[in-house]
């Protein structure tokens, strides 16, 4: 048995040593192809254009100066004002929108790495022509042959040890002396072990799943301090959702109206004449005593409506339901204004609504999911003047207009458009 254990350490030192071996020489491109998957594959491939330029060549086109390579991955909107032409030149055929910033996150040993991978990146195969490419894939793969046959030989060295070890281990087992009943269920330690990993992994499983609904508040729907139906306002009573939250179409936040906005109406209007009312739990709502609840926040008497100013009124300490993270930053105006999206898109039907609650869970993939399926209204819309080459591709029929501009294509998925 010590003969066994001995041999197979002795063999599984000596595998591993050949094998740091022959992959040293491979280290810095591996780990130039992990930076690359990791920094620069969203938006580039090698041989073709995606988000950014094609990268293959870079080194060529940049008059292999690593310097300068350095200074626009650092910094692009720095670089750009050395007003070197080619950066200059490259910025404007791309729109002038800038690559992200790689200042601190990339070191220079690091952009190195990452340009040598990209000066010797996988070329795609070619079925014709002189046959080189072909050549250089078939090279490929016959190193990969090599590789996979070493190792298939020794998976299959250290499986015969380890069923020579097994053997023995099992003609030990069945030597038990007389009268020996075994170790206990719970007691033994693959039991033992099979149980730690499936709690490990349901456990894994029920803490990732919570981890990453935190913060989201999907259906969320607290009592407020005053029974407010949109269902009546803006549903029965057809009162425009801007008239309200007239923020959303000139600026960041749609805003809460104030109790005077509210009583523009309610100076008028003394008590709930309109269908019944129910809370949540299905509890029949006194609507004309949730308008009561108004006049005390404005600080008004019915029975004198000219002697009231709006001075008097105090905030009503509303519950907020929806709510960002602090890093996420979303404009109200550019979604309403500029792109023509109804209110209904993400808090649902809420001229159906009583109590609202949130209809969405206002997550990351939610909010990028409906980037890349909402088309972009082009027509007659100047904020998007500047965007030329899909004016020209519409009208010249290079892009389906039935299809039309998707957010995404205008950069609606790239990170600095919400977190900044």
């Amino acid at each position: 048995m010590t003969n066994y254990k001995s041999l197979t350490k002795t063999f599984l030192f000596s595998a591993l040593i050949a094998l740091s071996i022959s992959f040293s020489n491979n280290a810095v491109a591996q780990d130039g192809k992990a930076l690359f998957n990791s920094n620069c594959a969203a938006c580039h491939k090698l041989d073709k254009d995606m988000t950014g330029p094609a990268l293959q060549g870079t080194l060529e086109r940049w008059n292999n100066d690593r310097q300068k390579l350095h200074a626009w991955i650092k910094n692009p909107m720095a670089f750009l004002k050395t007003g070197d032409k080619y950066a200059n030149d490259l910025f404007i055929k791309w729109n002038k929108i800038p690559m992200s910033p790689f200042d601190g996150a990339l070191k220079d040993a690091e952009i190195d790495a990452i340009l040598d991978y990209i000066a010797k990146g996988v070329q795609p195969a070619a079925t014709g022509g002189d046959g080189k490419t072909a050549a250089a894939g078939q090279k490929a793969e016959s190193d990969n042959t090599l590789l996979y046959g070493i190792l298939t030989v020794v998976l299959a060295i250290v499986a015969l040890i380890l069923i020579n070890v097994n053997k023995n281990l099992k003609r030990i087992t069945e030597e038990q002396p007389e009268g020996y009943k075994g170790v206990a269920f719970w007691k033994n330690k693959t039991n033992i072990t099979v149980a730690i990993l499936a709690l490990f992994i349901v456990g894994g499983y029920l803490t990732t799943k919570g981890a990453i609904g935190l913060g989201r508040n999907q259906n969320y729907q607290p009592t407020q301090p005053i029974y407010y139906s949109h269902k009546v306002h803006a549903g029965v009573n057809q009162i425009n959702c801007l008239y309200c939250h007239g923020g959303a179409e000139e600026g960041k936040h749609a805003n809460i109206p104030s109790v005077n906005v509210c009583m523009n109406c309610h100076k008028a209007i003394h008590e709930y004449t309109g269908p019944a009312l129910t809370d949540a739990d299905g509890k029949e709502v006194n609507g004309t005593e949730e308008i009561q609840k108004l006049f005390k926040y404005a600080g008004f008497n019915p029975q004198d409506a000219n002697s009231w100013s709006a001075d008097k009124a105090k905030p009503i300490q509303w519950v907020q339901i929806h709510s960002l993270p602090d890093h996420v930053y979303f404009n109200h105006s550019q979604h309403v204004a500029v792109g023509k999206v109804q209110c209904q898109t993400c808090h649902g039907e809420i001229e159906k609504m009583d109590e609202v609650k949130q209809f969405s869970d206002l997550s990351m993939g939610w909010c990028v999911n409906c980037h890349r399926e909402t088309k972009v209204q082009f027509k007659d819309n100047g904020f998007y003047s500047i965007y030329e080459k899909y004016h020209n591709e519409l009208k010249s029929g290079k892009i389906d207009s039935t299809k039309g501009i998707t957010v995404e294509k205008i950069g609606g998925t790239e990170c600095q458009k919400c977190h900044y």
